[in-house]
């Protein structure tokens, strides 16, 4: 009988150690993902100050980039193409900054003039459910909270965030012009990844080309949205349209509640000028705007731009402004696309969470793809039938 000898069983044992080490119980692997997901969610959240600035202002670069590209083409020196579109961001940016304060100011001042239309609606409120039974001891607690003060109070909080917001400003301003000019070598850059790794390319040039006709569209979108609901509202002698038209546009990027939330802020300062029937006025013209641009029209180009399904856009809305703070509502799906990127798109084998993240295909173009064949097939056969009875008849008359 022979017996292996100590060169064939190191040999044996080698090959077989990596397979016995590579195994790893699922739950495991499960509790260890986990636990790096909480750890890298809690360190996002702690540095959203500095991460929440940074993704803006690479969005506004991807967004922009087109330009700076179309200027080289026309021969545009590079130097000069990229001063031009800091020089045009900088400008928006800072008329934007200035209209927000500008208004912000002015709505502060004006809200003391309704300090007495303020209390009397809290005494119609407070007899309108008091007839329905609503205890007074409660009804007087309710009407304690709600006076003129505390609004102000509110108000001056909110300029003070806006004036702590100029040290962000600053750092995006920085973060663009830097960003700008490394946007030039950018295209050099991904041809040598995709010697290495040609699926980051593609994913990376797929995040690029979303994220910008995401943003395209909703700014397309906004524009017209904030216009007529600028109009609608200086007809119906509204105080400051200005505002309230940069407040529709803004929460244009919002998706699901930004209708809401631009909605909000006009309706009260209606109710505190003209009363309960002007407030249903203005609510029936932000409903019918934005809800036929932004509900039946827009999701229609939107979806097809992100390709996320709704409840994925909505749950991703709520994680980014969990951990991101407000800018994380503006960001969501920019965030979530880039979030793809990372852990599905450059991994060919987590194919299964894109099917369960994207919105699936419409059913009219499943029907049409079903239905041209067949109609195709059969207008064939019929002129084959055709055919044939014609030469039957030519024979029978022959």
């Amino acid at each position: 009988m022979t017996t292996p000898t100590a060169a064939g069983r190191s040999e044996a044992d080698s090959a077989a150690a990596p397979r016995a080490g590579a195994v790893m119980p699922r739950g495991l692997v499960i509790l260890l993902g986990a636990a790096a997901l909480v750890v890298a969610v809690a360190g996002i959240r702690a540095a959203a100050w500095l991460i929440a600035p940074t993704f803006l202002a690479l969005v506004i670069v991807i967004v922009i980039s087109p330009v700076h590209q179309w200027l080289r083409r026309h021969r545009v020196p590079g130097w000069a193409a990229t001063l031009a579109l800091v020089l045009l961001v900088y400008g928006v940016l800072i008329a934007f900054s200035v209209v927000m304060i500008v208004s912000v100011a002015k709505l502060a001042t004006l809200l003391p003039q309704y300090t007495d239309r303020l209390q009397a609606l809290v005494a119609e409120a407070t007899d309108a459910l008091g007839r329905f039974g609503v205890g007074s001891a409660e009804l007087r607690h309710v009407a304690g909270g709600l006076d003129a003060g505390k609004l102000l109070s509110l108000v001056g909080a909110l300029l003070a965030d806006l004036t702590g917001v100029t040290t962000n400003v600053v750092f995006l301003l920085a973060l663009l012009l830097f960003l700008s000019m490394e946007a030039t070598g950018i295209d050099a850059r991904l041809l040598e990844i995709a010697a290495a790794r040609p699926q980051v390319t593609v994913a990376m040039k797929g995040f690029t080309r979303r994220t910008r006709r995401y943003l395209v569209v909703t700014t397309i979108f906004g524009l017209i949205v904030a216009a007529l609901d600028t109009i609608a509202l200086a007809w119906l002698g509204i105080p400051l349209v200005v505002l309230w038209g940069l407040l529709s546009f803004v929460t244009n990027y919002i998706p699901n509640v930004g209708f809401a939330l631009g909605l909000l802020p006009p309706a009260v300062l209606a109710l505190l000028t003209g009363g309960w029937r002007l407030t249903l006025i203005v609510i029936l013209v932000y409903t019918a705007v934005n809800f036929v641009a932004q509900s039946l029209i827009q999701p229609r180009y939107v979806g097809d731009a992100v390709g996320l399904s709704a409840a994925t856009v909505f749950m991703a809305m709520v994680f980014w402004a969990w951990v991101l703070g407000p800018l994380g509502l503006l960001l969501a799906i920019p965030a979530t696309l880039l979030l793809m990127v990372v852990l599905v798109d450059i991994d060919p084998q987590a194919g299964w969470v894109a099917a369960l993240l994207r919105a699936p295909p419409r059913a009219e173009h499943h029907r049409l793809r079903s239905f041209v064949p067949s109609r195709t097939a059969g207008a064939g056969r019929g002129r084959k039938a055709t055919g044939q009875h014609r030469r039957r008849s030519g024979q029978r008359h022959g």
